[in-house]
């Protein structure tokens, strides 16, 4: 049912450029720390190499993802078909915030499409791949992407953002430091 991958393959790199949203789990160090899980789309993903992968983090009410790669690093990022054979995907692995002032922002920019509301970019190590069945996730038919989050920021402006970040994206639910490049 499952397999275990040493890289991802093109086949796995092909497959996963075909799925619409993904999902991001972190969890912070503390028992009594919230564990977050954040779904994720638009044409946000990115395959970089057999072992490392990014993907734009927009702007949101919450910072728990980057608070809790910036305490420990951990970071799972899961995908499942929701048409076709069924499949899910596992990439588990060390991560990295790229903040705008980051060595890495610019190249990783280029690669995605441009986004007012991109307040970093998340960069995984993948040191475990895997894969298993998926055979209890619906089928489920894609129709659009939202454009609801790309309006937000295009109504927010430049500034509104940098205000909205400064409120909103500075610590986690638990204290934690979030955002520290507006």
């Amino acid at each position: 049912m499952g397999k275990q991958y040493t890289e991802i393959t093109d086949d796995l790199k092909e497959w996963i450029s075909r799925q619409k949203v993904f999902f991001v789990a972190t969890a912070p160090l503390s028992a009594s720390g919230h564990i977050n899980l954040s779904p994720k789309g638009l044409d946000s993903f990115r395959v970089l190499s057999p072992d490392e992968v990014a993907y734009q983090d927009l702007t949101g009410s919450g910072v728990e993802t980057i608070a809790h790669i910036k305490e420990n690093g951990r970071l799972v990022i899961m995908f499942c078909a929701f048409d076709g054979p069924p499949k899910i995907v596992r990439l588990h692995g060390t991560a990295t915030v790229v903040e705008p002032v980051h060595p890495r922002f610019d190249e990783l920019a280029a690669l995605f499409p441009e986004r007012l509301g991109v307040r970093a970019y998340i960069i995984l190590n993948a040191e475990r791949i895997s894969d298993s069945c998926g055979y209890a996730v619906p089928l489920y038919d894609y129709r659009k992407d939202r454009d609801v989050l790309d309006k937000w920021a295009a109504a927010k402006g430049p500034e509104g953002l940098v205000s909205y970040r400064k409120q909103k994206n500075r610590e986690s639910i638990d204290g934690l430091d979030g955002l520290e490049h507006y």
